[in-house]
């Protein structure tokens, strides 16, 4: 009666989603200046308030003034508690020329001039009317800027020689959702951004090739992969639909190839004419396929009908329909980001998950994910990568550094902190839920979530509810205690006593956080058995894995216990090891009390 009760119970779930989303709809035009690296501009943004909310004011992203000896950005890299990695250049030091700057005027909601305020990369801006629930605003305003030296995602003459890498270049109006107006200032950390549809005009001197999020629409009659002829320039025009950010770059060395993809999306490829990374680029390109092909028969279809690997200003970094990389000369570490920043069309460039509060869930799937279909492309082991997560993060649980995994990713005392909870711990978050839920839940899981979220901006409790539904395992003691806290997992062998022609195994918990175990007694005869203990928290136990083939399932350890013990019908004498982590994939913050090894 019990199991029938919990069959209803998860299968009377409805997980349709019922966030609203705001809508902000551009069109824009901008022309470059490639000798003096500034450019000019207007767009216009039909922005739609799809709230319950009446709204008094709307926020503008101007990040390309992050890029000022004076921002925020600039006072935070040498105030921090560490160095920051991801940027070797002081920006205090910038000489005017190499700054970024973004400027805005004229600025109008429905021809109306409006009050506006800049902070930083903020510009607030007080309406002339109020939007009410369900009412669209046009909000018209013309923009300058200046590109800065390559940084950090974004900037000009990149190390590997590319002209412009233009990322969150223009003014992008900012997310307002269920947690309120998402107005953090940009410090090289994450984005967060509106859905909607983008016809973007750009304008550039002719002998420049241009990489860009969305479609060529209009091209020159005699090369259509030019744009149209506007006196020594070109203007290139392309249509993003249903996308949350738009990111471009035009080098004039560039070399564009096109290999088909799966399921008909066009793969563009762009990068620059040297020969210490033309071959490379060339065989990347059918494994670009191969690795669309994995993620969507293990996440879902990808939903657009093209995709950009274009070398650019950045180690590698994910943007709606496009990456840059500034990767080539080895091989294999170009796949690897290229896995891991395709990866990110999913998690992020469709799902788009907050990264401000949530950076883990994007950077851990990406990692996750990324990884697994590089070891099945270059058919590599996979192990490693799961022993380096899990290494980095239990260095970091034990290091005394650690923040919970929910902090603002501006927040984080440490940068190293940061970098090991969005990647490594993000990583092991789904590693250990694979092991808590099996397998095949574990898939189930994953496909579900994305067909049911896509284009939703989902939080994390939406996950924990899909892999609850996809499993019949209740997770909330997981979500919690994993993304909320810094408790740590660390049970230990206590002690291994014989009682007849029996023993018991008695295992204590010393961490905090709860985890089901596994436990493998092998035999002297070779003969290898496992014991699982599920944890009364998932009211719920998952099936036997097939690397296990002889499993017993014995009684639920309840948390509030910090002592087992369990009886095996084998005598002590015929032991040869107990592990109680014999997969390896419990992150133990103490691995050394896992094994006892008998003579």
């Amino acid at each position: 009666m019990y199991k029938i009760l919990l069959f209803l119970l998860f299968t009377s779930y409805s997980f349709g989603q019922n966030y609203w989303q705001q809508e902000a709809n551009y069109k824009i035009f901008v022309d470059i200046n490639v000798k003096n690296n500034r450019y000019k501009g207007n767009q216009e943004i039909v922005y739609t308030n799809n709230s319950n909310d009446t709204l008094n004011k709307i926020f503008i992203h101007l990040y390309f003034n992050a890029f000022k000896a004076s921002s925020d950005m600039a006072e935070r890299l040498v105030s921090g508690d560490d160095i920051n990695t991801r940027f070797d250049i002081n920006l205090k030091e910038l000489k005017p020329e190499e700054e970024g700057y973004l400027d805005v005027f004229n600025l109008k909601q429905d021809n109306t001039d409006v009050d506006s305020f800049v902070s930083d990369t903020i510009l607030e801006v007080t309406l002339a009317n109020p939007l009410v629930p369900g009412q669209s605003s046009i909000f018209s305003m013309d923009f300058k800027g200046q590109v800065p030296i390559t940084i950090r995602r974004a900037g000009r003459d990149s190390p590997m020689g590319v002209k412009f890498s233009m990322a969150q270049w223009y003014p992008k109006i900012s997310e307002y959702d269920y947690e309120g107006w998402n107005t953090a200032p940009y410090t090289g950390r994450e984005f967060h951004g509106v859905w909607g549809d983008f016809d973007v005009n750009i304008k550039i001197d002719k002998d420049y090739i241009v990489a860009a999020s969305g479609y060529l629409q209009k091209t020159d009659q005699l090369n259509p992969k030019l744009g149209v002829k506007s006196g020594n320039k070109r203007i290139w025009n392309f249509i993003a639909p249903r996308v949350h950010d738009f990111t471009w770059a035009a080098d004039p060395d560039y070399i564009h190839d096109v290999y088909p993809g799966p399921n008909g999306v066009k793969l563009n490829f762009y990068y620059k004419n040297d020969p210490k990374i033309v071959e490379n680029w060339k065989a990347l390109q059918p494994i670009t396929a191969d690795l669309m092909k994995f993620f969507n028969e293990n996440i879902g279809v990808y939903p657009y009908k093209q995709y950009s690997v274009v070398q650019g200003g950045d180690g590698g970094m994910e943007y709606s329909m496009l990456t840059l990389i500034n990767y080539g000369d080895k091989f294999v570490p170009l796949v690897g980001v290229t896995s891991h920043e395709l990866a990110h069309a999913w998690f992020q460039g469709v799902l788009a998950t907050n990264e401000m509060n949530h950076e883990w869930m994007d950077e851990g799937a990406a990692s996750y994910f990324g990884n697994l279909a590089e070891s099945f492309v270059l058919k590599t082991d996979f192990y490693r990568s799961i022993m380096n997560s899990y290494g980095s993060y239990i260095r970091l649980a034990n290091s005394g550094r650690e923040m919970p995994q929910s902090t603002n990713a501006n927040r984080y005392k440490f940068n190293r902190a940061y970098e090991s909870t969005a990647y490594s711990k993000g990583f092991v978050f789904l590693s250990q839920l694979r092991y808590i839920i099996g397998n095949e839940a574990f898939k189930k899981t994953i496909k579900n979530y994305f067909n049911t979220y896509k284009f939703t901006h989902p939080l994390p409790n939406d996950f924990r509810r899909i892999a609850e539904q996809s499993s019949g395992i209740l997770l909330n003691w997981y979500l919690t205690d994993w993304t909320q806290t810094t408790n740590k997992i660390d049970y230990a062998i206590d002690k291994v006593e014989k009682v007849n022609k029996k023993s018991i195994i008695s295992l204590k918990r010393i961490g905090l956080m709860p985890m089901p175990l596994e436990v493998l007694v092998k035999l002297k005869d070779g003969t290898e058995e496992f014991y699982y203990i599920p944890i009364t928290l998932m009211r719920g136990e998952k099936k036997r894995p097939t690397y296990a083939e002889k499993w017993t399932q014995v009684k639920d350890w309840s948390w509030a216990y910090k002592k087992y013990n369990f009886e095996i019908d084998h005598e002590l004498e015929s032991i040869q090891s107990i592990n109680i982590n014999p997969t390896g994939l419990i992150a133990d913050s103490n691995s050394l009390n896992d094994i006892i090894i008998f003579d």
